[in-house]
C-alpha cells in the first residue's frame, strides 16, 4: 500500500484492519475472563486431603488448617462473586461436611445447599434482603466461640448486598438515598467505601468482630486498588483506619449531606465527635486465628490480558496509572499514552500496540441521569477523541469483568448487531473507533447529549457496539484495552 494507491483500496485497507483490532480486542477479553475464572482462582489457591485444607499461596499464618479440630463450620459470603465463590469452596472441601453459613448475592442459585441461608441482595442499591443478609450473618456469628471455624469469601458489589444500618432508627430507604447520594459523587472507590464503613453495622471489620472467639480465614476476589482491600465490600472482616474526622471530611469534599436524609445527617453529624475510629476492632486474640488470603486482583486481571495480547503478536504495555480518575482525563491520558507507543517503530515480531489499563474511572452523574455505566462513559469519550487523531487505526474497549456496567438494562434479547462475548443479558461496556462518531451521526444520534447525560447505552444499542456478556459472577473491576496498528500508517507513507 503506497501513496499512489486509490483512495477507495485505503479505506477497504483500513476498514480491515479495524476490524481485525475489533476481533483481537474481542478475543483478548474472552480469554482474560475464562483465565480469571473464581474456579480456576480457587483450584490454585486451595487443595483438601482429608480434613486437611492446604493454603498453598498462604503469606502469613499457618499453611494448613485441620478442619477435624473445629466443632462447627461456618461460611458467609458476599457479593457478585458470593454463588461461584461457595461453589468452589464446597467442591474443595470434603463431603459430607456438616456446615451452616449466609450468602448474599445478586440472585438466588439454582441448587440450593442445605444449611445455607440465601439472599437475593440488591446492587448497586441495597434491598429488604440486603438487610435480611446482614442480619442472619451477624446472627450465625454471634453464635460463634472457639470452636468455631468461620470462612468468609468477600467480592466486590458487597457494600450494597450486605448492609445495615449501625444506628437502627435509620430505615432502608434512607440507607438507599444514602447509597445513591455515593455513587453519584465521583469519589473514587476507597474513598466511598470509607464512609460506608462509618456507617455500617458489618463493615470496618464489625462483621468479623461478630465472631470474636472464632478462628477466621477470610478469601478475597477483589475489586479495589491493589494494597487497599480493607475498601473491598467496605471491609466486613478487616478493621478500617480512618477517624471521624477523615469521614467528616470526605462528605464535605463531595458536598454529600445535604443530599442525605435527616436521620442519615445527624449520624454522621454525631460519628464527628465521637473520639473513637469507627473501625478500631480487635477481630481475634492472635493473629494465627484470623488468616486472610488473596484469590484474585486487578493485577492478576492485567497479567492475563498482557499474556492473550501478546500471544496475538501485540507489543503490550500496561498502565495503571489513571486508576481511579475521571472519565474524560483518563481517555485523554491513555490514548496520548497509545500515540505515543505507535510514534515508536515497532519490532519485527510485533508491528502492533496494545495498551492494557485495569481498574475503574470516576463519573459525576447529573441531577437526572439516563442510562449507561462508566465504561460506556470511557468509551464514547474515547471515540470523540480518536476522531480528532484517526491517521492510526486504533480499537478502544472498555468493559466491566462483572459483565454489568452501571444502570444499562439487562435484555434477554440484545438488539440484532450487539456484540455477544458468551450469551446475552446486561451490558458490560462498549467498543469504539475513529468511526463511531460518524455512524452515530448518520443514525441522528447526539453523541455530545449522551455524555452530557450519562445516557451512553441507547447510543452503543443503536450502533450495535455495546458488549453483552452476561453477569461473569465475577468482579475484578474494569479492563481498557487499547489497540493501535501504526504499521498500517507506516505502509501509506
Amino acid at each position: 500500500m503506497t501513496d499512489s494507491t486509490p483512495a477507495s483500496s485505503q479505506t477497504a485497507q483500513r476498514n480491515a484492519t479495524l476490524a481485525a483490532l475489533r476481533a483481537d480486542a474481542l478475543a483478548c477479553f474472552r480469554s482474560t475472563l475464562a483465565d480469571c475464572s473464581i474456579p480456576a482462582a480457587f483450584a490454585r489457591s486451595l487443595r483438601c486431603e482429608g480434613t486437611t485444607l492446604h493454603r498453598l499461596r498462604a503469606t502469613s499464618g499457618p499453611a494448613r488448617l485441620e478442619l477435624a479440630l473445629f466443632s462447627r463450620i461456618f461460611v458467609v459470603t458476599l457479593g457478585k462473586a458470593a454463588l461461584p465463590m461457595l461453589d468452589a469452596l464446597l467442591h474443595i472441601l470434603p463431603a459430607p461436611l456438616d456446615l451452616h453459613g449466609v450468602c448474599a448475592a445478586p440472585a438466588l442459585p439454582d441448587h440450593p445447599r442445605p444449611g445455607i441461608a440465601y439472599f437475593a441482595a440488591g446492587h448497586p442499591l441495597p434491598n429488604a434482603d440486603s438487610f435480611a443478609a446482614a442480619r442472619a450473618a451477624l446472627a450465625l456469628l454471634h453464635s460463634a466461640d472457639a470452636h468455631t471455624l468461620v470462612i468468609f469469601l468477600i467480592s466486590g458489589g458487597g457494600s450494597a448486598l450486605c448492609e445495615l444500618p449501625l444506628d437502627p432508627a435509620i430505615t432502608l430507604d434512607e440507607t438507599r438515598q444514602f447509597h445513591q447520594a455515593l455513587i453519584g459523587c465521583g469519589a473514587p472507590i476507597t474513598e466511598l467505601n470509607t464512609i460506608r464503613q462509618a456507617f455500617s453495622a458489618v463493615k470496618g471489620g464489625r462483621l468479623a468482630a461478630a465472631a470474636r472467639s472464632a478462628t477466621q480465614f477470610s478469601l478475597f476476589v477483589s475489586d479495589v486498588p491493589t494494597g487497599a482491600l480493607d475498601a473491598l465490600a467496605s471491609g466486613p472482616t478487616l478493621p478500617s483506619s480512618q477517624t471521624p474526622s477523615a469521614v467528616a471530611a470526605l462528605l464535605d469534599r463531595y458536598a454529600l449531606p445535604p443530599q442525605f436524609s435527616p436521620t442519615v445527617r445527624c449520624f454522621f453529624e454525631r460519628l464527628a465527635t465521637t473520639p473513637q475510629q469507627p473501625g478500631s476492632l480487635q477481630l481475634a486474640p492472635e493473629a494465627a486465628r484470623s488468616l486472610h488470603d488473596l484469590l484474585l486482583s486487578t493485577d492478576d486481571l492485567a497479567r492475563a490480558a498482557a499474556r492473550h495480547a501478546a500471544s496475538l503478536g501485540y507489543a503490550v504495555t500496561v498502565d495503571n496509572r489513571c486508576d481511579d480518575w475521571d472519565y474524560a482525563q483518563a481517555a485523554q491520558f491513555l490514548l496520548a499514552r497509545l500515540h505515543a507507543l505507535s510514534a515508536v517503530s515497532p519490532n519485527a515480531t510485533a508491528k502492533r500496540i496494545c495498551l492494557i489499563s485495569t481498574g475503574e474511572v470516576t463519573v459525576t452523574l447529573p441531577a437526572a441521569p439516563g442510562h449507561g455505566g462508566r465504561n460506556q462513559q470511557f468509551a464514547l469519550e474515547a471515540a470523540r477523541l480518536l476522531v480528532a487523531s484517526p491517521s492510526t487505526p486504533s480499537v478502544v474497549l472498555s468493559a466491566g469483568t462483572d459483565g454489568i456496567d452501571g444502570t444499562s438494562p439487562a435484555s434477554e434479547n440484545p438488539v440484532a448487531g450487539a456484540i455477544p462475548i458468551s450469551g446475552a443479558i446486561p451490558v458490560a461496556g462498549a467498543i469504539v473507533d475513529a468511526q463511531t462518531l460518524n455512524r452515530a451521526s448518520i443514525q441522528g444520534l447526539d453523541p455530545d447529549a449522551a455524555l452530557r447525560n450519562c445516557n451512553t447505552w441507547p447510543l452503543f444499542r443503536a450502533l450495535g457496539d455495546s458488549l453483552v456478556t452476561g453477569a461473569t459472577g465475577n468482579n475484578l473491576r474494569d479492563l481498557r484495552l487499547l489497540l493501535a496498528a501504526p504499521e498500517c500508517v507506516k505502509k501509506t507513507r
